[in-house]
C-alpha cells in the first residue's frame, strides 16, 4: 500500500491540473474526498475516492490523458534543453506538446499522450485556427494591418490572408491557420516591426483565460477534446485504434514540413 499524499499533490499527479489550481477547486467546493467536501490539507490513500465537479479522478497511467497549459516565456517544448516544461509538470505518461511554440512565445499549449491526436493535430492539412495577441515595438497604423490581413510576400512565399484586430496602437490580434514556423515574427519583420511579446489566446474553440496563471495547466473538458477531434477529421475508430510510437525521426520529419507549410 502506498503512503497517503496531500490532495492538491494526488490531483498533479493524476495529470487533472496544477497544485495551485487544485487547492483554488479544492477552496471553491468543487472537490470531494469519500462523498464530503475535501479541505485543504486532506490525505488521499488507496481505498480513496476523490472527485472533482461531480467526476472520479484516478486515471491509470494506460488511459489517453488531454492537457492545456499556459507556457511561460523562456521555456522550450524540447526535454534536452534547460528550463522547458517538463521542470513545471511531471509528465510521467510519455506525454508530449502538440504543434511548435517557440520558447520567446506564451500561451496555450496542448499537451497529450495521445500519439495519433498529436500527429493529426500538428498536421499542416488540418491546421485549426489558432488566435495570437500581438505586442510590436512601435505603433502600427491601419495601413499595415490591412497588409497583413491580405498577406504579405515573405520568402518562402506568400502569406494566407488573415483576420487581423487592432487593440491598441502597439498591440493586435490575429487569426490564422497556418503552421510555418516564426510567421508572426517573420510577418511584423518584414514590415519593418520587432515584436515585444507574442502570446497564443486560442487554439480552435478553446481559450486561454487571461486570469489563468502562467505556468498553470489543467485537463481538458470533454467537450473540448471531442471539438478538436471533430476539427481535425479523427474518428471514433481512430480514437479507440492502437496508438503506435511517435519516435523521434518522425517527430522531425514533421516539423520540417511544418516548417515548409506542407
Amino acid at each position: 500500500m502506498s503512503e497517503p499524499v496531500r490532495i492538491n499533490k494526488y490531483l498533479a499527479d493524476q495529470h487533472y491540473c496544477s497544485r495551485r489550481e487544485a487547492d483554488r477547486l479544492i477552496a471553491s467546493g468543487n472537490v470531494f474526498l469519500n462523498n464530503r467536501p475535501a479541505k485543504l490539507g486532506d490525505k488521499v490513500g488507496d481505498s480513496d475516492t476523490v472527485r472533482v465537479n461531480g467526476r472520479d479522478r484516478g486515471q491509470k497511467s494506460t488511459s489517453r490523458v488531454y492537457m492545456m497549459m499556459n507556457k511561460p516565456v523562456g521555456i522550450s517544448l524540447n526535454k534536452k534543453t534547460e528550463h522547458n516544461i517538463y521542470d513545471l509538470i511531471d509528465l510521467k505518461q510519455g506525454f508530449f506538446p502538440v504543434g511548435e511554440m517557440s520558447v520567446r512565445d506564451e500561451g496555450l499549449l496542448i499537451l497529450t499522450n495521445d500519439s495519433f491526436f498529436a500527429k493529426r493535430l500538428a498536421l499542416p492539412k488540418y491546421a485549426l485556427d489558432q488566435e495570437y495577441v500581438v505586442e510590436v515595438n512601435k505603433p502600427m497604423p491601419r495601413g499595415d494591418i490591412t497588409k497583413i490581413q491580405n498577406g504579405i510576400i515573405l520568402k518562402d512565399g506568400m502569406t494566407k490572408p488573415a483576420k487581423v484586430r487592432q487593440l491598441d496602437p502597439h498591440r493586435f490580434a490575429i487569426i490564422l491557420s497556418e503552421t510555418k514556423q516564426d510567421l508572426i515574427r517573420r510577418i511584423c519583420s518584414e514590415l519593418g516591426y520587432e515584436v515585444e511579446t507574442l502570446m497564443r489566446s486560442r487554439i480552435l474553440t478553446l481559450k486561454m483565460i487571461s486570469t489563468y496563471p502562467i505556468g498553470n495547466w489543467r485537463n481538458l473538458m470533454e467537450s473540448e477534446i471531442e471539438d478538436l477531434k471533430k476539427a481535425a477529421g479523427i474518428t471514433v475508430q481512430e480514437t479507440h485504434a492502437k496508438q503506435k510510437p511517435w519516435t523521434e525521426n518522425k517527430k522531425k520529419k514533421l516539423a520540417r514540413n511544418r516548417q515548409a507549410g506542407k
